[in-house]
């Protein structure tokens, strides 16, 4: 007589269930530039140029994307949007440019007034401690790692030791930038109306590359204190 032994096939482990990808703290960080300030000039150089818009037309409409992220930012999260607002403040005051016509000198100038209310914007959110700056480098100190994002949050809002030295590093870059694009601002007004008009169109070119790298060079006098905040804020025993 045969005798049949049932034995219970083991169990497979269940597979974990699968989380949520956590997002990019780079990503994290450059998206907010990539919708404040990428997107209204393309918006801008599109209609303008590809669609045959007039300069005022695209303006007006490429102001949408910051006018509706600065009224969104202060409904929803009660605060300024600092890049929605600067752009804002900045397509306004092309606005009010674009009645400057007919002398191509003014036609130069023009654009030099546009780089000067950003240089005036940089150097006041520096000097209230909110500079529109710091955003742009806190991709290139975190790299991508959560830890950082963590430690730069910590440092931003004031929850770490060395909140200090890093909002005084803050004020540092925004004044090295500030200060670069409003002295492209300064030679290209005084260069509309001193040097011939065909010598400033490509020379006002120049001037704005040379105040960003010199913004870029100098900055980091300021960057590379904020990294080794952030390295030091992310490896200490208390940021767990």
């Amino acid at each position: 007589m045969s005798q049949t032994v049932s034995a219970a096939a083991p169990t497979a482990p269940a597979a974990p269930a699968k989380a949520g990808k956590a997002p990019n703290p780079a990503v994290s960080g450059l998206r907010p530039l990539a919708l404040d300030v990428a997107a209204p000039l393309v918006g801008y150089y599109l209609l303008h140029s590809a669609c045959g818009l007039s300069e005022f037309a695209a303006l007006a409409w490429s102001s949408a994307i910051p006018a509706g992220r600065t009224v969104l930012g202060l409904l929803r999260e009660r605060r300024l949007n600092l890049w929605a607002a600067l752009m804002l403040v900045v397509n306004l005051a092309g606005l009010a440019l674009t009645f400057v016509t007919g002398d191509a000198r003014l036609m130069i100038a023009k654009d030099g007034g546009l780089t000067g209310t950003v240089a005036l914007a940089v150097l006041v959110s520096g000097l209230i401690g909110r500079s529109v700056m710091t955003p742009m480098v806190m991709p290139f100190i975190t790299k991508g790692k959560r830890d950082r994002a963590a430690a730069w949050q910590r440092l931003v809002e004031g929850r770490a030791a060395g909140s200090r030295a890093f909002r005084r590093h803050e004020r540092v870059f925004a004044g090295i930038w500030g200060t670069a694009l409003l002295a492209e601002c300064v030679a290209r007004v005084v260069g509309a109306f001193t040097l011939p008009v065909a010598t400033m169109a490509w020379l006002s070119t120049v001037f704005l590359i040379g105040a960003i790298a010199a913004g870029s060079m100098l900055g980091q006098i300021a960057v590379e204190p904020m990294a080794k905040l952030v390295r030091a804020e992310a490896e200490a025993p208390t940021a767990a």
